[in-house]
């Protein structure tokens, strides 16, 4: 069976084999960038440059690829060099991490939980160099939310001392880190109070239209009600009509030969989790064409909120009224929203706490749409942004679990110490493993269980009964159904009691305490 990540991959790799390492070792990053390993592997080419810290991170990576079976008659040697068998020495390889945004909704809970570490970017990049023979160029790029400050996270990756190092050792080795918003804001207590332009892809967009082939296309009676990134949806839904479906992508996405996505392990309030799949929103030049939910309550067709009740109906032209009043008055109507927003979580309630708005929660159906209809593009769309019938780009992905996040992902999570790093290459695949590993249903994400349906363009070409992990923590190994011995995150409020996996469900623990 061909996979996603031809047209030249190794016939070596299974794109249904997913890979999940567990480290012995701290459950902690470590705190000095650029974050050198703390062992000489025989392997590493920059043998002077070694930490006094324990580097989980990095072992957790060598030990992902590893399992992958990359290069394995050479693991262990000098000569090791796992990603030679996907890039070429004149690939562009781009790395995408998950920067989300720079501070957690609770400032004190820190960014550990939230974004991709700076050491495992670090550990990528060290095998990248080694594929490339010590040359040409690598991007790391992403678009963060747009109330993201990005030369906090510019800090909190340790990109200044990762460039340095490499200006250092490796003079030809050309690490280029792109910012590809067009537009970042500043927000007040939720409300946007000012906007600011951003240099942008070097590279340029590329507008796509997937037209019918948009999953869009099968809920034309939603068109007019989908809500983007702001409070006018009026710019979402002009991208969004009957038969037209355009996505703003960044060319960076599209020049790269070999992409290494390089996402988060965390649980997400509108889609249940953030791995793979989730995490393409981070090629978007505008979020606002991206639709999040529908407005409306369910009896109307809409996935707003959970509760068909006189108190969110009321919220609901509350809310919509007092929107519609901030777009005519511009930055004033945005502060008058603020105050009215203060008001509202006392009626409403605390979408942070305790109350399901705005699609978070496992009715959403809006967001999954969305994801595969940018899937589709990054898969599918060649370097001048054009449809094609084949898979344009090879795919990697390698996910943070060191500290995933748990609870009120993907801004607000608690950190949940796992101390594992999941790899593989296929989008399904690899979400598959890591829901099932958080100890939940993978049947119950939509942004799985319709992977086999996706319209005109599969987003996966596995079979999802094929999918196994291969582990050195022996009760990993196997079929994702099977797992028990699982991680047991906690799910987003507007999940709790639904994502759970079988057996962690009342009746399964019940059996368990009578037995």
């Amino acid at each position: 069976m061909s996979h996603l990540s031809e047209p030249h991959h190794s016939e070596r790799t299974d794109a249904a084999t997913v890979a999940v390492y567990r480290t012995t070792r701290s459950l902690r990053y470590p705190a000095v960038a650029p974050y050198h390993p703390d062992t000489a592997y025989p392997e590493y080419p920059f043998k002077e440059h070694l930490a006094q810290e324990v580097n989980s991170a990095y072992e957790s990576v060598r030990g992902a690829l590893q399992l992958l079976g990359f290069d394995k008659e050479r693991f262990g040697t000098p000569e090791w060099n796992p990603l030679a068998e996907i890039i070429r020495p004149d690939d562009l390889v781009v790395i995408k991490p998950n920067m989300v945004r720079d501070f957690h909704e609770f400032p004190e809970m820190g960014t550990d939980a939230l974004i991709t570490h700076g050491s495992i970017v670090r550990a990528v990049v060290d095998y990248v160099y080694l594929a490339k023979g010590g040359r040409g160029t690598v991007i790391i790029a992403d678009s963060p939310q747009n109330d993201a400050d990005w030369d906090e996270l510019w800090r909190l990756f340790g990109f200044d001392e990762l460039l340095a190092f490499y200006r250092q050792v490796a003079p030809e080795f050309d690490l280029r880190i792109y910012e590809v918003r067009k537009e970042a804001v500043r927000k007040k207590q939720g409300v946007i109070i000012e906007r600011y332009t951003r240099p942008g892809d070097p590279f340029g967009y590329s507008c796509i239209d997937l037209g019918v082939h948009s999953e869009f296309e099968e809920v034309r009676d939603r068109l007019g009600r989908l809500y983007g990134a702001e409070y006018d949806i009026s710019d979402t839904n002009r991208h969004h009509q009957p038969g037209k479906h355009e996505y703003f992508i960044a060319n960076t996405f599209l020049r790269a030969d070999v992409v290494i996505n390089v996402p988060k392990l965390k649980t997400h309030k509108k889609s249940g989790t953030t791995v793979w799949i989730k995490s393409v929103i981070g090629i978007n030049g505008d979020k606002n064409w991206l639709p999040h939910h529908t407005e409306g309550l369910p009896s109307e067709g809409g996935d707003q909120f959970a509760e068909d009740t006189v108190k969110r109906k009321l919220e609901q032209r509350v809310t919509a009224s007092a929107k519609r009043f901030a777009t005519r008055i511009g930055p004033i109507g945005e502060r008058v929203v603020s105050a009215l927003r203060k008001l509202a979580i006392h009626y409403f309630g605390d979408t942070n706490r305790d109350t399901i708005r705005s699609g978070n929660w496992h009715g959403n159906d809006t967001i999954w749409r969305t994801v595969y209809d940018v899937l589709k593009c990054w898969i599918y769309a060649d370097k001048q942004g054009q449809l094609q019938q084949t898979p344009q780009r090879k795919f990697l992905c390698i996910v943070d679990g060191i500290i995933g996040g748990e609870g009120n992902g993907p801004l607000a999570p608690t950190a949940k110490p796992c101390g594992v790093c999941i790899a593989g290459f296929d989008p399904l695949a690899v979400d598959t493993v890591s829901a099932a590993l958080m100890g939940f249903d993978p049947t119950r994400l939509k942004i799985l269980n319709r992977a086999e349906h996706a319209r005109g363009y599969p987003i996966s070409l596995v079979e999802r009964s094929q999918i196994r992990a291969v582990s050195n923590h022996p009760a990993w190994n196997g079929s994702p159904e099977a797992m028990t011995d699982t991680l047991d995150f906690e799910p987003h409020f507007g999940w709790v009691g639904y994502l759970e996996a079988p057996h962690r469900r009342p009746d399964a623990q019940a059996r368990r305490s009578d037995s």
